[in-house]
Order: structure tokens, then sequence, then C-alpha cells
């Protein structure tokens, strides 16, 4: 499986707070069956204030440990961005990192508030030759009066990432709901981790991709953990993959909408 979404890399965010920590980190992961690994700290200006080259050198660093035990990880760099006005500009000039180097990268909300000019943001992105993969919506505390403008950036050609957590009910029942209706609609293109730590926020990934089975079976499960972020990280052209299979159907967002009719009248 590949984790495109992870705060291992040590004292360098809110995540791993030292490499020991950050090495049971790589061993639970390996043990869960992820063998292709993104490090994405945070980027957040005046708080996080990474870039591609201090994440791509602790990279290269952690890296080195990891051979050194035998702990077989592929890595790569990556980034957990904060929406920023000059977004698009750190893209391009490779201050801000994409995953693995590719057109993708991770396109992180704010919690607590709606972000305005969201779809704003999402198209001058795409317009830039960029994907941006969405983290964790169904975990913001302001989705549900915005849910449509997520399923419009998907539309638009945004992926969506839902947090292996959300589904296990390890971060609570509001994710868990999202999580679960966002498959539902077939709007979600990946899970990752947001691996954080080793015991509330660990990196599995599996038992995510057990559940997502029940809701989306077992091909589209498949293909939220392997297919399309080994695509992403081998920067294949979206166009070339199959969307989530809300998105095929002649470009309408699930069956489901969001306060579909059959969901109020049974609700």
């Amino acid at each position: 499986m590949y984790d495109l979404h992870c705060h291992i890399l040590p004292k360098i965010d809110d995540g791993a707070g030292d490499l020991s920590i950050a090495l049971e980190m790589a061993r639970i992961a390996v043990d869960d069956g992820i063998t292709h690994l993104a490090c994405t700290p945070h980027i957040y200006p005046g708080l996080f204030d990474n870039n591609l080259e201090g994440i791509a050198g602790a990279v290269w660093s952690f890296r080195g440990e990891l051979d050194v035990l035998g702990i077989d990880l592929e890595l790569a760099p990556g980034a957990d961005i904060q929406v920023v006005p000059e977004l698009v500009e750190n893209l391009r000039c490779g201050v801000f990192p994409t995953l693995n180097q590719s057109r993708y990268f991770l396109f992180e909300p704010p919690h607590h508030v709606p972000l305005v000019n969201f779809d704003r943001f999402v198209l001058d992105a795409l317009g830039a030759g960029f994907v941006p993969v969405i983290t964790h919506p169904e975990r913001l505390g302001w989705i549900k009066g915005h849910y449509r403008e997520f399923v419009s950036a998907a539309q638009e050609g945004a992926w969506i990432q839902l947090t292996a957590g959300s589904l296990t009910g390890r971060l609570g029942k509001a994710a868990k709901y999202w999580g679960e209706k966002m498959l539902g609609d077939g709007i979600v293109h990946l899970l990752a981790t947001d691996a954080h730590n080793c015991n509330s926020r660990p990196p599995l990934l599996a038992e995510a991709e057990l559940i997502a089975r029940k809701h989306v079976g077992k091909e589209e499960a498949a293909r939220l953990v392997l297919d399309r972020p080994r695509c992403a990280w081998e920067n294949v052209d979206p166009e070339k993959m199959l969307k989530p299979p809300g998105l095929n159907r002649a470009g309408e967002a699930g069956a489901r909408k969001e306060l579909g009719f059959f969901r109020r009248l049974f609700s």
C-alpha cells in the first residue's frame, strides 16, 4: 500500500517527537503492509515554516536511518500545505514540495473556519497544472454546511483524501459519519494515515481499507490505497486513471446528494 500523508519526520512539526518514535512509526507502517510513504510535515507559515529544501534533507537523513536498521520502506518528500495566498506561486518555484516531485500536492483547508474562496484556490491550482489532494475534509468543523463545495471540487478535478482513522472511529463519530458519506457518494480518491505518532494516530492503513470494502467493494477499496496513490507517486496524468465511482456518472458526484431525497425521506 501507499501512504501519501504521514507526519513521520522527527522534530520538524507536530508529528514524530524524536528519531526513536519516527523509526517505530516506520516499523508499524511496514508491518501493516505499507511499502511507499510520503513524508509530509505541515507547512503553516508562522508556525511550521518548512520548505522543499529542508524537507528533502530530512527525508534523505531519515532514509539513511532506515537503511541502517534494514527497514524496507520507500520514502518521498511532500508536505501538508496550509492554504495561503501564495500557494500556487510557491509550488511553481519549488518552495513548497509536491508529492514525490509530481503534479499532486496535499492541500489542507483550515480546520475550524470555512475557507473563503475555496473554489478559487482549487481552480487556480488546477489551472496551473497541479492536482490538489484535499486532506481530511471529513474532519473539518465546517463541513456540514459546505459539503457541496467538496463535491464540486472533486468534480472539477481535485482529489479527496480521507484519514484512515476516521473510518475506524478513532477520530470521533462526526469524522466517521462524513467519511462514510463521502465514500458512499463516490467522491473519495484515496485513503492515507495522516499519522503523527505510534499510539493515538498511528500509521495504520489496512484496517481502513477493510472498512472501505463494505462501502465501495473490494476493487474500489484497493484503488484507494494502491492504484490511485501509486499513480500520484508516479505522476500519472489524472485523466488516464479510473475516477471514483460517483465521478463516473456523467460528471455527477454520486447517486446520493448531500441531502438526497431518500435520505431525507427515511432519516
